[in-house]
């Protein structure tokens, strides 16, 4: 079982873009990749797990380090991924950082 120190996330981010990763062994990696975009948004595009390591809940720890600075900064998320859109589905205490369809 990993450890919380060995699942460190980090967030990097350089004009409008960024990602959040966790580094699991020297040269790999998960990550959420997102984007900002209009009226406070962020638009998530992408969750990248390898696959030998799936099913341990990192890509949870990518997708809970997102909500709490959707909740400290503030902003709304897009969830153009599947996974993100799904993890929405499954929380409905989220629903107030879901970003309003464009109309």
């Amino acid at each position: 079982m990993m450890s919380d120190a060995e699942t460190e996330v980090r967030r990097e981010e350089k004009d409008g873009h960024g990602r959040y990763i966790i580094a699991l062994a020297p040269g790999v990696e998960a990550e959420m990749s997102f984007r900002r975009g209009a009226n406070g948004t962020v638009i998530v595009d992408h969750t990248g797990v390898p696959k030998a390591l799936e099913g341990r809940g990192i890509a949870g720890r990518l997708m809970a380090a997102l909500i709490a600075d959707a909740r400290h900064e503030p902003f709304t998320i897009v969830p153009l991924c599947s996974y993100v859109a799904a993890q929405f589905r499954r929380h409905p205490e989220w629903q107030d950082l879901l970003a309003a369809p464009a109309a």
